[in-house]
């Protein structure tokens, strides 16, 4: 039994607190919890049971380059009927019907349980400003092409339906780069609503960097109040109203907005208005101009910290980089053919993604370096290699590779970040294929 051996593992460590594999790090406890919570605990004795079920899914978002048939056979989850028996592998449709069985509930409550247990490595340490630095973001995945999938995900562009999409909006931590807390759903549901399922998942003392497409009343006063000192920090949009309330400088200001009407039809507890501080750049970088922050207070978060801190939201589109290009290889079509299988997908998807990542920030606190130092690419290599060792090794051999994990990956830092970038971003302009009369301006 795979979670068996694990714990066999992790008790030959002589110093447990000193090591955290990054398999251990999910408590078996944790998953009777989900499954007992959702009331998917196994009662039949199956070569399958929902304990198991679990570990094939979160070992499917690892190991995105093998087959669910191959997932299964070479780590053992499957259990022996006659342990004196040769292994005998399981056909693809027991694995079907195990996750038709397991459903998408017990994977969520798994992943809002591991993001409560490491939330100190989340978070890891505050910003030079004093809060915790958050961003949020959304993105799409592609779901196979099924009746059940058109149906339930639903596609992007009407005109050219290729793969049913879902799309997701996530909550990130940008020193370590790990998942607070995600919200998914069919291609129709809007960033804005799902960013609102977010607001229980946020930490205290926080500023959450927003892109200007998420600037909401609704969804920014909701912000403050969910969370224990949460702030927010947004683009300023164009065509913004404001009215000037008090000048701090000459680009600090208190200003006053309205509150729409159809905001305020929707959410009858919204007021009239709301106050917010903007702050601008002399020299606007780019199209954005400047700021809008519920962090008002002067004397406590200056003009010219706020106006740098923005950009460390480009964190979590390394994120995103990393969870699509390296942990899935870059395809970002999910396997399942069916709504749930392709929901529960995404969660072990992104539980193995904070596994990685958790593993890297343990790897960095050992090698004295930020955990966005440590070279993603590398670390998910050596834990896809020593994955696939594990059934082929002796217990007494596993501990050993597992305490070489890390100190390989060591070799793997990466050097700092530039402070100042050599050209601003832009959108890249591609030319068109066909002539034009007039030469395009690129800014």
């Amino acid at each position: 039994m795979f979670n068996q051996e694990m714990e066999l593992v992790y008790e030959s460590f002589e110093n447990k607190e000193a090591y955290d594999s990054v398999l251990t790090a999910i408590d078996s406890k944790w998953i009777e919890e989900a499954l007992f919570c959702t009331q998917k605990a196994s009662v039949r004795r199956r070569r399958l049971p929902a304990e198991q079920a679990v570990w094939l899914i979160i070992m499917m978002g690892l190991m995105r380059n093998c087959s669910i048939k191959e997932v299964c056979g070479s780590l053992d989850i499957a259990l022996q009927t006659n342990p004196d028996e040769v292994y005998d592998h399981v056909a693809p449709s027991v694995l079907t019907d195990c996750r038709k069985r397991l459903g998408e509930s017990p994977m969520s409550y798994l992943f809002s349980t591991t993001c409560a247990a490491w939330h100190k490595s989340i978070i890891a340490k505050k910003h030079s400003i004093g809060l915790n630095l958050l961003a949020v973001d959304g993105t799409t995945f592609r779901a196979q092409d099924t009746p059940e999938n058109r149906e339930a995900f639903g596609f992007i562009s009407q005109s050219n339906p290729v793969y049913p999409q879902l799309r997701m909006v996530s909550l990130h931590s940008t020193h370590t780069r790990m998942l607070l807390g995600a919200a998914f759903d069919s291609c129709s549901v809007g960033e804005i609503t799902l960013a609102k399922r977010l607001l229980t998942d946020i930490p205290e003392d926080s500023l959450t960097l927003f892109d200007r497409c998420y600037f909401s009343a609704d969804l920014m006063l909701n912000w403050q109040q969910f969370g224990i000192n949460a702030h927010w920090l947004t683009p300023v949009k164009k065509a913004m109203r404001y009215e000037v309330i008090d000048r701090y400088a000459d680009n600090d200001l208190l200003i006053e907005m309205p509150v729409s009407p159809q905001a305020r039809t929707k959410n009858p507890t919204l007021p009239e208005t709301w106050q917010v501080r903007m702050i601008c750049y002399q020299d606007p970088k780019g199209d954005i101009k400047g700021f809008i922050t519920s962090l008002i207070d002067p004397t406590l978060y200056s003009m010219d910290a706020l106006l740098s801190v923005y950009w460390e939201r480009w964190e979590i589109e390394q994120s995103f980089g990393e969870l699509k290009n390296n942990q899935l290889n870059g395809e970002i079509t999910l396997r399942s053919r069916f709504p749930e299988g392709v929901r529960q997908e995404l969660w072990g998807v992104l539980l193995g993604y904070n596994l990685i990542r958790l593993e890297m920030v343990n790897i960095a606190l050992e090698a004295k370096v930020e955990p966005t130092r440590i070279s993603f690419t590398a670390a998910i290599c050596i834990i896809d290699t020593q994955i696939r060792a594990y059934a082929l090794s002796g217990n007494g051999t596993i501990p050993k590779k597992l305490q070489l994990m890390r100190e390989d990956v060591k070799h793997f830092i990466l050097p700092k970040k530039r402070k100042h970038r050599t050209f601003s971003r832009s959108v890249l302009y591609i030319p068109s294929r066909y002539p034009l009369r007039y030469k395009p301006k690129i800014s």
